[in-house]
């Protein structure tokens, strides 16, 4: 149950970024920008952090044994998940950015197969499990149904160019976050990989920089600002109690999948803050209705994650 509040208290800081994103779209902000900002201002704060913990060295020489793991799976789990989501709030607010979002948990499931486990000094590849696989199932059909009327209202081409970014970045980061937690097995602390991934993919984000400056020009004062709080809540504190979370669980599918599924705690967070601070409407009747289906899935997860405990014990 720690774990599954972690993982929600990482989805309240996680809404940060829909909501920021979304508003320095409307501020008319570039979406390269957006993405390469914040992982540049994330990097001294986990640099000193893991520093003050004298934990250079080691995240050093980790990375030295397997430089191109590194360098891979940290363009997977940063770069092809966050690049696309701020993409994507060029073409929807960002409940419904963070609803589609939530595809996350699907693919986390489906992604068991591609990961081993060693048992008996045996290595053996790990099934989808498929209780875990139901109930995400569940939380599937309410991102359907807050997609609905966005299909009525926008034309195909704008949903593609807002669905398909966001469908990568589902699959994208829990691959590359489970990848590195591979390749790190319980070596490293999560700041120190947190910090290893955010310097592995600069050269990614200094790309995307040098581009939007060479075609958009400088980024604005509040678009800086924004990305800055983007960084300390987002990228800093939820990244952080997201891993700590899959990190406790990241030998059980099955709870991995419970915690992965917190994440759809960030809608309503969205939904909240976007009110409030940007005065979108109310999503409609048949969005709320999928928010609603959303959160009875989250919540079934936690259950199932509890009575796999009790059975262990």
């Amino acid at each position: 149950m720690t774990e599954i509040i972690i993982g929600i208290l990482a989805a309240l800081f996680f809404a940060v970024t829909f909501i920021l994103n979304h508003a320095m779209e409307l501020d008319g902000g570039s979406w390269l920008w957006s993405a390469s900002l914040r992982y540049f201002f994330m990097l001294p704060f986990l640099f000193i952090i893991v520093a003050l913990q004298r934990h250079l060295t080691p995240m050093t020489e980790e990375m030295k044994k397997a430089p191109g793991a590194w360098l891979l799976w940290s363009f997977v789990g940063f770069v092809l998940f966050y690049a696309p989501l701020t993409f994507a709030a060029a073409y929807g607010p960002g409940w419904l950015v963070s609803g589609t979002w939530q595809l996350t948990i699907v693919a986390g499931v489906l992604l068991a197969p591609l990961f081993f486990i060693h048992t008996a000094g045996k290595k053996v590849r790990q099934k989808i499990p498929v209780a875990s696989l139901s109930i995400s199932c569940i939380i599937l059909l309410g991102i359907v149904l807050i997609q609905l009327p966005s299909i009525k209202s926008v034309g195909f081409t704008d949903l593609m160019l807002g669905l398909i970014p966001v469908v990568v970045a589902a699959f994208a980061y829990p691959l590359g976050n489970r990848k590195m937690m591979d390749v790190c097995d319980g070596r490293l602390d999560t700041f120190s990989r947190v910090l290893g991934m955010t310097i592995a993919s600069m050269p990614a984000w200094m790309l995307m920089a040098m581009y939007a400056l060479m075609t958009v020009g400088w980024p604005s004062m509040s678009q800086v600002i924004n990305s800055l709080i983007v960084a300390l809540s987002s990228g800093i504190i939820a990244t952080v109690l997201f891993f700590i979370a899959t990190d406790r669980v990241r030998h059980d599918q099955g709870k991995l999948a419970a915690v992965e599924a917190t994440q759809s705690a960030e809608i309503v967070f969205v939904i909240i803050g976007e009110m409030l601070l940007l005065n979108v409407a109310l999503p409609s009747t048949m969005a709320l209705i999928g928010l609603a289906v959303i959160i009875i899935g989250m919540f079934i997860h936690s259950y199932h994650t509890m009575l796999l405990k009790k059975r262990i014990h």
